[in-house]
């Protein structure tokens, strides 16, 4: 790790600013693929039904890769870490583009469960889907800030952004979990 002091050289000043706008046009279009997913279907004549645990499984994959990044760093393991968060960055791409795929193409699922498991539900499903709307752009801005050697920037924004991004990977296969039965 850098200091606090750390010299950031203006090729790398240059590339986060590139690589942020990549970041902010990313998120901008999943979020709106996301908001579109819901009332626009596709029939390609593929049944994708088998997709939510396949969901459900890289998510929870990102959360134990996300845990091992953080031990990684706190033994000061850099190159570990590195490769733990690139890990865990793939299975969330993985599952962000199987999920909007999934969901194009297939009528979505409604919970059925009754009394105080619907309130329990919906807390973390909506806690979930708010999250995950936000917490992307700081996920990729946090990894641009270590792309482009800015450690101790990352550091701070890592701080806040990791347990979100942890949370956000838990609490996806919870959902499926309790929304299994009414698939």
């Amino acid at each position: 790790m850098e200091s606090m002091n750390e010299q950031v050289s203006p090729e790398n000043l240059r590339l986060e600013k590139r690589l942020n706008l990549l970041a902010y046009v990313v998120s901008a279009v999943v979020l709106i693929l996301v908001m579109m997913m819901r009332r626009v279907k596709v029939d390609v004549g593929i049944d994708f039904s088998f997709l939510p645990p396949v969901h459900a499984s890289l998510n929870a994959l990102a959360a134990v890769i996300l845990v091992f990044a953080y031990v990684f760093i706190r033994q000061k393991n850099v190159q570990a870490h590195r490769r733990a968060i690139y890990a865990a960055m793939v299975c969330s791409a993985l599952f962000l583009l199987s999920y909007v795929l999934y969901h194009f193409t297939t009528a979505e699922t409604r919970f059925g469960g009754e009394g105080s498991i619907r309130y329990i539900y919906f807390f973390i499903l909506i806690t979930h889907v708010i999250l995950a709307a936000v917490i992307l752009p700081f996920i990729l801005l946090t990894f641009n800030r270590a792309y482009t050697m800015q450690y101790e920037r990352h550091r701070k924004m890592a701080r806040w952004v990791f347990p979100l991004w942890l949370y956000v990977a838990i609490t996806g296969p919870i959902c499926y979990l309790m929304l299994r039965p009414y698939y």
